[in-house]
């Protein structure tokens, strides 16, 4: 279950109900799947074939087109990070720079745990969102963020976009960001 911490305060919130409250505050989408749909197989599996990943989204199928059909979203695939990752590193940096997009960044966890690092509104600042399997998230456009791993290094996450293109990025630039 997705926990919360308030960079400026270090102030944690716990529990569903208070996440998703705390969140859609913030203007960020906040859902849960169940994660034991998921065959045990591929519950802990971060290597990934393309039959598996295709695994995943069947797994997910509803939920996946529930979620798109709601909110717009034209094209999914599975993303899966792990210190097994060619060039995880690089991609890390790539992703650990606060950025913005002109669509949702929209992630469904289905195995293993990551963080995403969200500007909020001016009287709480940057949050983390500390997400594991079956959290959900959806961080709007043109909202400061960016995503990491968290101390196991591993994850497994279904993206939903609008553009068919994908993941672009654009550097956002904060000199009241601090990386703690």
């Amino acid at each position: 279950m997705a926990e919360i911490r308030i960079r400026n305060t270090n102030e944690r919130i716990q529990g569903e109900q208070n996440v998703k409250s705390f969140l859609e505050k913030q203007e960020v989408l906040y859902e849960h799947w169940d994660p034991a749909k998921l065959p045990a197989e591929l519950q802990e599996k971060f290597v990934l074939s393309d039959e598996e990943k295709q695994q995943i989204l069947t797994t997910f199928d509803a939920e996946i087109r529930d979620l798109a059909g709601r909110r717009g979203y034209r094209t999914w695939d599975i993303v899966a990070l792990s210190d097994a990752t060619p060039n995880l590193e690089e991609l890390l940096k790539k992703f650990e720079q606060v950025h913005t997009h002109t669509e949702d960044e929209v992630r469904a966890i289905t195995a293993g745990k990551g963080i995403f690092i969200i500007k909020g509104t001016d009287d709480v600042g940057y949050f983390d969102v500390e997400l594991e399997a079956g959290d959900v998230i959806s961080v709007p456009e043109n909202k400061p963020h960016f995503f990491t791993l968290m101390e196991n290094r591993k994850i497994v996450a279904v993206r939903l976009f609008i553009e068919t293109e994908g993941w672009i990025a654009h550097p956002y630039e904060d000199p009241a960001f601090q990386k703690a």
